[in-house]
């Protein structure tokens, strides 16, 4: 086959296999969160989390079919951002005005702090690996800057990255290798390689946006990015080559975050800050995050 005839089998095999993608629907009631709703995370049975319920500083549980109520109630100064699990009964969460990476059991609902980093301006958005290590994007907007902290399974800080620009929305390929992030104010999204103690490498530019912005994003089982284009009203896929592949409408403009769940790992939830409510709509891969709670749940 020729070069030029299998580019386009390869543009229609992407098209078609992301062509039955609708625009959002609603899922949870709309005014029930904050202007701040953001870290949507899926639990082992399908329950979804997300921070700033009713006041910020909280997180909500909610239902498969988008009944929400008060699940924990952080401690006072903590504000709640990009949620992840570590395991079947532990989540993370990043706490943007305490500098704390917290530490949530899922059995007692006690929250601890797991990291505190003074140095952080604003701990922001989550990533985590199979092994418990911690990536933590932190963006200061006064000065439109950021770097990426790591954060050890024994809860030890290292800044690994440094002199970027807002960094926000952050996740890591499933094979553990490449960890991306982007730049809200300057439209970028930033790959890394990835160690396996941690450390990051050989930065390169994927992909810049014209217009909007961003900010959280997940990982299909593929390595696909699926990017909230906050602002600009929809979710961006991004291929790892930095293609971008499909945009998923969203009712709400204020897209923060996203995360997969589902029976089979296809459903999406996406956090509206303008709404102040989760919207969700199917993709046509799992996600990422999702596999790894699989693995959880099967003692893997």
């Amino acid at each position: 086959m020729k070069t030029s005839a299998f580019a386009l089998f390869v543009a229609l095999l992407i098209s078609n296999n992301f062509s039955s993608f609708g625009q959002s629907k609603k899922f949870s009631a709309e005014g029930e969160f904050t202007a701040n709703c953001e870290g949507p995370a899926v639990d082992s049975e399908g329950n979804i989390y997300a921070v700033n319920f009713a006041r910020d500083g909280t997180i909500a549980q909610m239902n498969r079919r988008g009944k929400s109520g008060f699940f924990v109630t952080l401690p006072k100064g903590s504000t709640g951002n990009g949620i992840r699990f570590a395991d079947k009964n532990t989540f993370y969460v990043a706490d943007f005005t305490g500098h704390n990476v917290l530490k949530v059991d899922m059995i007692t609902k006690n929250v601890t702090v797991f990291a505190n980093e003074p140095r952080m301006n604003q701990p922001n958005d989550l990533a985590i690996t199979k092994s418990g290590h911690i990536f933590c994007s932190d963006p200061n907007w006064k000065e439109g800057t950021g770097q990426i902290w790591h954060v050890s399974p024994a809860g030890k800080t290292r800044l690994v990255a440094e002199k970027m620009g807002t960094t926000n929305g952050i996740d890591i390929s499933p094979d553990e290798k490449t960890l991306y992030v982007n730049e809200s104010v300057q439209r970028n999204v930033w790959a890394f390689d990835l160690a396996s103690d941690g450390t990051l490498s050989n930065k390169r530019l994927i992909h810049t946006f014209a217009d909007g912005g961003m900010d959280g994003m997940r990982c299909d089982i593929h390595g696909n990015l699926y990017i909230a284009r906050h602002g600009k009203g929809e979710v961006a896929v991004l291929s790892p080559a930095g293609k971008v592949i499909h945009t998923i409408p969203t009712i709400g403009k204020k897209v923060s975050n996203i995360c997969f769940g589902g029976k089979n790992g296809k459903t999406c939830y996406i956090t509206l800050q303008d709404r102040g409510c989760l919207e969700t709509f199917k993709a046509k891969t799992a996600g990422r995050e999702w596999q790894m709670m699989k693995e959880f749940s099967a003692g893997k």
